[in-house]
């Protein structure tokens, strides 16, 4: 059995335990640079015990944020970024940064860019259609991951995150549903799949064996059209052959489509239309049940999918979705995952892990009510938990 707290490798990279805490949008960058907010998120979360915590969101380009306050990358960020990094190693953890482009998710009226996507769509978040990006542009697309790679790298981080899930840009060019191209990005699963392909390589080339690489990969959209199991697998089947990653991290669900499928638990519809600006609130009034689902929640429920991707792949993979309790992690480790990623339980309790560590029969305290959801937009934390610095005094409905 895999000792899910011994020392474990990944790529060049060698972390305390195989425990990674999840990219969430921390909603701690009202400037799109570091703050201490930012930074003591941060160290909390790496005083509390995992091998890497994973920085969200680092834009690769000023449009392809879901709002402007998220960092993009660029040399003016590096030196926050830099100090972020420094703390996470002195409590003992490593730092990743989730890099990608938004695509069809950003926010082009916040960011005043425009949004882009594989084909033509209209943008309610905007409140315009997208820019369809030709052959040139997608190669700009292109070079701005290996910029915002070796940023990364500058800025003391130890592994990079590409973001393929979601329905962000990547992940909109593989979807059969978005990507109605008839040129060399679209039609066939290949044609689809060779932006992911070719980012996985430059960012590569950008970064050498000096940090590892990660992709953090849909297993399906949960769209009617969008991007399912078989061809997600052919998808990780190609990125590995390709060996330009150390590691995929599974994932499912569509920000723009269907983001419940990534969460489970309680849909916060309520919550989310209070935060929400006047126009878009109405909005999601009319479409919230429908957009915002409900799945039930259990513990790694995303497994069944991602057995599958363990049967067919060598390459190390990282199982995420309600991954709160030691059993759950042994469970993974027996089923030949090499790490685990955690979210929503850390937010509720950062030292989670360590108390786990001490008591293997610790319980977390996350009730998957999800109303942490619509708190990006004012400092993401657990609306339960009142001992959270830098972020306002949260109550409960």
């Amino acid at each position: 059995m895999t000792d899910i707290f011994a020392p474990a490798q990944l790529g060049p990279l060698t972390l305390r335990n195989r425990v990674i805490k999840a990219a969430t949008f921390e909603g701690r960058t009202p400037d799109a640079l570091v703050t201490d907010d930012l930074i003591d998120f941060h160290r909390e979360i790496a005083e509390g015990g995992v091998g890497l915590t994973t920085v969200a969101y680092c834009a690769t380009a000023p449009g392809g944020r879901t709002d402007r306050h998220q960092i993009w990358m660029r040399p003016e960020a590096v030196p926050g970024l830099r100090r972020l990094t420094d703390v996470v190693h002195a409590a003992g953890a490593a730092a990743s940064a989730q890099i990608g482009h938004a695509g069809p998710v950003a926010n082009a009226a916040s960011n005043r860019a425009p949004a882009l996507a594989p084909s033509r769509l209209f943008s309610p978040l905007g409140m315009r259609f997208m820019w369809v990006p030709d052959e040139s542009e997608i190669a700009r697309v292109i070079a701005d991951y290996a910029t915002a790679a070796r940023l990364a790298e500058e800025s003391g981080f130890d592994a990079v995150e590409i973001h393929f899930g979601h329905n962000y840009l990547v992940s909109a060019f593989l979807s059969p549903l978005l990507n109605r191209r008839t040129d060399g990005y679209g039609g066939s699963a290949a044609n689809r799949a060779r932006l992911a392909r070719e980012i996985a390589y430059v960012v590569r080339e950008a970064v050498g064996d000096r940090l590892a690489v990660i992709a953090k990969l849909n297993m399906e959209d949960g769209v009617r059209g969008g991007l399912d199991l078989p061809e997600s697998l052919r998808v990780a089947a190609w990125l590995e052959a390709d060996g330009a990653l150390d590691a995929l991290e599974l994932t499912a669900g569509s920000s723009l489509l269907n983001p419940m499928l990534l969460f489970h638990g309680d849909a916060p519809r309520r919550e989310f239309a209070k935060v929400l600006p006047g126009p878009a609130r109405w909005g999601f009034r009319l479409v919230g049940r429908g957009f915002l689902k409900e799945y039930p929640y259990r513990e790694a429920y995303l497994l069944d999918r991602a057995r599958q991707f363990r049967r067919e792949l060598a390459m190390p993979l990282i199982l995420l979705g309600g991954i709160t309790s030691h059993d759950t992690m042994r469970q993974a480790m027996s089923e030949g995952f090499d790490f685990v990623a955690m979210g929503r339980a850390l937010l509720r309790e950062p030292d989670l892990l360590r108390r786990i560590q001490s008591d293997l029969s610790t319980r977390s305290a996350c009730i998957h009510c999800n109303q942490c959801m619509p708190t990006i937009y004012t400092g993401t934390r657990c609306v339960l938990r009142l001992d959270q610095p830098g972020t306002p005094a949260a109550t409960t409905t």
